[in-house]
């Protein structure tokens, strides 16, 4: 299987709390609810968001993402019977944590040996893919260890100015191959990258 990412962020990198304004207040973030107001309107995105949906065969969760997504997606019946919905309930979901007991959320494995391993296990199936959708902590591990295959960003244009970002601010660095790119009509640019190694760097100084 090929490893995908999926991450809806704001310009300047925010991904924290984009669903709603209670969704993930932690250290103390008070603007939730940002994508919303831009998605809930743009057919473009919606379309190719549920299209990225259907072409997963698993899923695979950070414990705070699959919490959120099980009290969402896993329990309130329009979301259940939604597109999204109907994907992420008929497929696998697979969730990293060494905390989690008893998970709520029909076919759900929890991955709390060797993480490593285990996604190595997924990808090693023949064919297919498993996503990664949220959970910010988990793709930078998937990236640091070289485990992903595609990333999809969704940016909306919007600078929130507080919380989580996808990337730190100091972290390993990444060359991205560009595979697909387009805004939509709210203004979303999706641009899809595959990993490419390190990035090249300039050995003189301009001038």
């Amino acid at each position: 299987m090929n490893l995908t990412t999926v991450t809806h962020l704001s310009v300047d990198g925010v991904m924290q709390g984009l669903g709603g304004p209670g969704e993930d207040r932690r250290g103390g973030f008070e603007r939730g609810g940002w994508a919303l107001p831009l998605f809930e309107n743009d057919t473009e995105a919606a379309t190719f968001l549920n299209q990225v949906y259907q072409r997963s065969d698993a899923f695979l969760f950070g414990r705070w993402t699959y919490e959120i997504f099980a009290g969402s997606w896993g329990s309130i019946p329009e979301m259940i019977t939604s597109p999204i919905g109907a994907a992420l309930n008929s497929r696998p979901k697979y969730v990293a944590s060494t905390t989690l007991t008893g998970p709520r959320w029909a076919d759900t494995t929890v991955l709390s040996g060797d993480v490593a391993a285990a996604v190595r296990g997924l990808k090693a199936k023949p064919a297919g893919e498993v996503q990664v959708h949220g959970s910010g902590s988990l793709i930078r591990w998937l990236l640091d260890n070289q485990l992903v295959d595609e990333i999809i960003l969704l940016t909306y244009p919007v600078v929130i100015g507080q919380g989580t970002r996808l990337f730190p601010e100091t972290g390993p660095d990444t060359a991205l191959g560009l595979a697909d790119s387009r805004a939509t009509p709210s203004g979303v640019t999706i641009g899809v990258y595959r990993p490419a190694g390190r990035p090249k760097y300039a050995t003189t100084t301009v001038g």
